[in-house]
């Protein structure tokens, strides 16, 4: 259907890229231990908001774009890296809120920025891109009429394993933590962590190369 080839393959493929450890797993243990089931709950479903508009950017073209002109890789790159920093720096330079006020932190407001933290994140790192116009291609095949429809399928199915996923890491994240969540001395610490996390991650993205 679509051309779409091993879709099997494809789906296990992508159960164990999503299981696979890294810095979107680390955001939304963070964000858990922080807040709760909810806020790791938000930081979930932004990371996999930010994934699908990179599967909407393969789709159309837009990855295919990145890696063919270095002007707009590098412009997506310093972008993305310039907002890694600056909200890292931010995490870094906060202070522990008090326990009276870590309970007005998991409102609307907060889990909001959770969210667009995470989807921003994901949006503003050309090597997403680039991961997704490297991997769906592989399972479609090259004379299909329908390359953009399979594109998104193939998309959309790895989004969803991949938010099933999340939202376990953070529901098992938030009960393991229900202990340490209160205590502000934690979440400085967790502060601090994730400042440094997201800092790593805007030099790393700042140095990605096209090729």
């Amino acid at each position: 259907m679509l051309g779409i080839n091993e879709l099997w393959l494809f789906i296990l493929s992508g159960l164990l890229l999503n299981v696979t450890p890294g810095p979107d797993t680390a955001y939304i243990i963070g964000r858990s231990i922080q807040l709760g089931w909810r806020g790791g709950a938000a930081a979930a479903l932004g990371i996999c908001s930010g994934c699908l508009v990179h599967v909407f950017g393969a789709a159309i073209g837009l990855s295919a774009l990145l890696m063919t002109s270095a002007a707009a890789f590098t412009v997506l790159k310093l972008v993305g890296a310039a907002y890694l920093v600056f909200t890292g720096l931010q995490m870094l330079l906060s202070r522990a809120a008090p326990i009276a006020e870590a309970a007005v932190q998991e409102g609307t407001v907060s889990l909001r920025r959770v969210f667009w933290q995470g989807a921003l994140t994901n949006v503003l790192n050309p090597k997403v891109a680039l991961f997704f116009l490297a991997f769906l291609p592989q399972f479609v095949a090259a004379d299909s009429p329908h390359k953009t429809a399979a594109f998104l399928a193939l998309g959309l199915i790895f989004i969803f394993n991949g938010t099933l996923w999340c939202l376990g890491v953070a529901a098992f994240a938030s009960k393991a933590a229900s202990r340490i969540r209160h205590s502000q001395r934690v979440i400085a610490w967790i502060n601090r962590v994730l400042g440094g996390m997201f800092i790593y991650l805007g030099i790393r993205v700042a140095m990605l190369q096209t090729r």
